[in-house]
């Protein structure tokens, strides 16, 4: 098919024939991009159709760019359009086209720096829709122009150089952009200084916009900060502007040496004082303040020799302060002179000059004051035995006063001394005690009494001194051992057991006290031929038998000896139980009893232990009558104002008899008051004997405790049985009996026979957990298990 494109540029030729790269001469007004190739060989069926170029921000509008055409029909017979950005999509209507003639048209003015170039898409049709030619390809560029001026990154660019820098060092970069085309000289920019101050001591790269020093007499002291103003350019440098500025900060060097004021200063001090400020040291210094560079160290070269002044530097004003840092004597210097160097904290910078009062004289004068008594040596140790008696001499606690120029004297008294233990001469300080301290003191620390002795001048403004007194009080061996336990058993085979440990205490503290020496006693030599004894340690030894000896109480005698200077020594007894052993070396049961009835208790411990028990047998016993016969009263009384037959309430579970109308078996008014019954029946002072009862004498029954536990129920029941068998006074004991007779008419049904079983094993006691709590101890005392 052959197509035929034609591109009439018209008035575009005319207008932009530069930036279309053809002259308006040699551009063809009719191009043909479809149509078929006249070569023999291969078919080309599409040109590419080159770009067409705009330019930016063109006003006159509509302007014409481009006419298309195909030859495949005549004129007005073809429909063309175009479709793509600035068409029919963002930003739309930007672009157009006669659907007729198919002239390309441009609507609105354009901005390459939104949008730097379009493409289109172009089409024919006839005028049925059919396609007349395959849709090509038409780039519309839009050509730069210097609409934008070039902008600083920031309003104010900051830097900082050392003083005295070397010309050429970097100080800081000026930045700058361009929006318009970096291809083109609308945006090649170029930096300038356009003002600084005089003589020009900075410079700036007109391409890269770093900035430099280039001179030197860079002074921090002279000016500290400078101000320059920059410019940028584009085209080169000769079109659009904008300008910033530039903020320069000096950086400090130690390159001025402090120095002194004055040559010399003068001060007054009071002596005997230390950590109080004498004066000031004024300095000056030129360089920064706050900084290395400008802060004073001070330094005594000359006048103190035992360090007694000490100087700082005080941050805020960096004045020297000198102080007192041990106190000053003015009977041994009245006048102190100082040499004292100031420098700063950083070095000084080799080429800087040499301050001229580097150096200072500082002379200070000490005032005489009356100062206190002072103790040679505070704290005072010394020691005592312990007891020492009344007027033992302590020590001599006196003071001196070091005002040797003014004529005082020295006064002494207690100002602690918690026992009263010490007394104090007035005039001369010396201690000595005026009663025995008890080693049982509270104020006795860790064997270590303490008092403090006060000394005081009789100047019209007295000064007092402060010693402390502390005594040592030596442990005296003033107690022997004891033995412990002063009693215990062996076996009476010396190869059974492991004998008898003995040990020992005493009162006295170390060195006093162990080693023990155990030694059985010289003056019974007897015990040796029995008895050995061999030291196990320090506190302890063991005693054996030598053979086997008559099982009982032997009496030994024991000689006891401390290691103190000199060594206290007791002689004591000791009660040993000799024993019958089993095969484990413990004594047996038998022997264990003789050997607790010879235990070697006193005969007068036991009087005492027997008549404490008789004498409160003899208090209890009218206590209990009284009790006796109020409860007698009490129970009459009540039984007495009971009217009522009560047969029908069966109080008493133990008691048996016959049915509900069994009148003739027993009579159970005497079951319920047996005692009263007896009263009317029988005479007075003997109570009526039961025939059927097992023994024909009454014996009389301690009253009975009740079970203080569940588990004692069983025993108290028991022990009950046993009483009311044996005693003939109350109703039919607790045994078997046969009733024949239970009654007529009885609405009850009958009752098993007691002896219908040989034993207890064959009765269900289970159903008494039904009945409550109370019966649930008897269901387990009988129940099956």
């Amino acid at each position: 098919m052959d197509i035929a494109l034609l591109l009439a540029l018209g008035l575009l030729a005319q207008s932009l024939g530069p930036s279309l790269g053809v002259s308006a001469q040699k551009r063809p007004s009719i191009l043909y991009p479809w149509q078929r190739a006249p070569a023999p060989g291969r078919v080309r069926r599409a040109w590419v159709i080159p770009p067409i170029s705009v330019s930016e921000n063109h006003k006159r509008l509509p302007y014409p760019l481009v006419q298309i055409k195909s030859d495949k029909q005549p004129l007005g017979s073809v429909i063309y359009s175009i479709q793509g950005p600035g068409v029919d999509e963002e930003p739309q209507g930007v672009f157009s086209i006669d659907k007729f003639t198919g002239k390309v048209f441009l609507n609105a003015m354009l901005d390459r720096e939104k949008t730097d170039r379009f493409r289109l898409r172009a089409f024919a049709l006839d005028l049925g829709g059919a396609t007349l030619e395959e849709p090509t390809d038409l780039e519309i560029v839009v050509v730069d122009q210097n609409d934008n001026r070039p902008v600083f990154r920031q309003e104010a660019f900051t830097g900082q150089v050392l003083e005295g820098a070397v010309p050429g060092t970097y100080v800081t970069r000026a930045e700058a952009t361009d929006a318009d085309d970096p291809e083109t000289d609308n945006a090649a920019l170029r930096y300038s200084i356009l003002e600084q101050s005089s003589p020009q001591l900075f410079s700036i790269d007109e391409h890269t916009g770093d900035i430099r020093t280039v001179q030197v007499g860079l002074d921090r002291e002279v000016v500290a900060v400078y101000n320059l103003t920059l410019q940028v350019a584009d085209m080169s440098g000769d079109g659009l502007t904008a300008t910033a500025s530039a903020i320069i900060t000096l950086e400090d060097i130690n390159d001025n040496a402090p120095g002194f004021t004055g040559d010399e200063f003068f001060m007054e001090v009071t002596e005997a004082i230390s950590g109080v400020d004498v004066g000031r040291l004024e300095v000056e210094d030129r360089d920064l303040p706050g900084s290395p560079n400008w802060a004073a160290r001070f330094t005594i070269l000359e006048g103190d020799p035992n360090g007694q002044f000490a100087i700082h530097t005080d941050p805020k004003t960096n004045e020297g302060v000198l102080s007192v840092v041990k106190p000053l004597d003015y009977e041994r210097c009245e006048q102190y002179d100082l040499t004292v160097e100031v420098q700063n904290e950083a070095p000084l910078q080799a080429a800087a000059p040499r301050a001229e009062r580097g150096q200072a004289r500082v002379h200070v004068q000490v005032q005489d004051v009356n100062e206190a008594p002072v103790f040679q040596e505070n704290p005072l140790r010394t020691s005592l035995p312990e007891g020492a008696l009344p007027g033992t001499p302590v020590a001599s606690f006196s003071a001196q006063d070091p005002d040797t120029q003014q004529l005082q004297r020295l006064s002494y008294s207690k100002d602690y001394d918690p026992e009263d233990w010490l007394q104090v001469d007035r005039a001369t300080g010396w201690v000595q005690t005026q009663r025995v301290l008890s080693p049982a003191s509270p104020f006795l620390k860790d064997g270590w009494y303490r008092a403090i002795i006060l000394a005081f001048d009789d100047a019209s403004s007295p000064r007092t001194a402060t010693g402390t007194l502390s005594i040592e009080i030596l442990e005296v061996n003033d107690h022997a051992p004891e033995l412990s336990p002063p009693s215990g058993s062996v076996c009476s085979k010396p190869d059974q057991g492991s004998g008898l440990l003995l040990g020992a205490t005493d009162e006295d503290l170390p060195p006093h006290g162990a080693p023990f020496h155990f030694q059985l006693s010289p003056r019974v030599p007897e015990l040796t031929q029995n008895w050995s004894l061999s030291q196990i340690n320090v506190s302890h030894a063991r005693l054996r038998l030598r053979h086997q000896v008559q099982e009982g109480l032997h009496r030994l005698s024991l000689l006891l000896r401390d290691s103190g200077q000199p060594p206290q020594q007791r002689e004591q007894p000791l009660n040993v139980t000799v024993c019958r052993c089993g095969q484990d070396g413990a004594c047996l049961p038998g022997a264990a009893a003789r050997r607790a009835g010879g235990a070697g208790v006193s005969l007068g411990a036991l009087v005492i232990v027997l008549a404490s028990v008789i004498l409160l047998l003899l208090l209890a016993l009218p206590v209990a009558l009284v009790t006796r016969s109020r409860q007698e009263s009490g129970d009459k009384g009540l039984m007495h104002g009971l009217h009522d037959d009560l047969r029908d309430n069966i109080l008493n579970y133990d008691e048996q008899g016959g049915g509900e109308e069994d009148q003739d078996a027993y009579d159970i008014n005497q079951l319920r008051h047996p005692t009263e019954l007896a009263g009317l029946r029988a005479p007075l002072g003997r109570p009526p004997l039961r025939r059927d009862a097992p023994f024909s004498r009454v014996r009389p029954q301690p009253p009975r405790m009740l079970p203080t536990s569940p588990a004692d129920i069983a025993d108290f029941i028991s022990d009950g049985l046993e009483v009311a068998d044996s005693d003939p006074s109350v109703p039919p004991y607790d045994t078997a009996l046969i009733y024949d007779y239970e009654g007529d008419g009885s609405v009850a049904g009958t009752l098993s026979s007691i002896l219908s079983s040989l034993g207890d094993e064959d009765q269900d006691y289970s159903c008494l957990r039904d009945w409550g709590p109370r019966f649930a101890r008897l269901a387990d005392l009988y129940g099956s298990p």
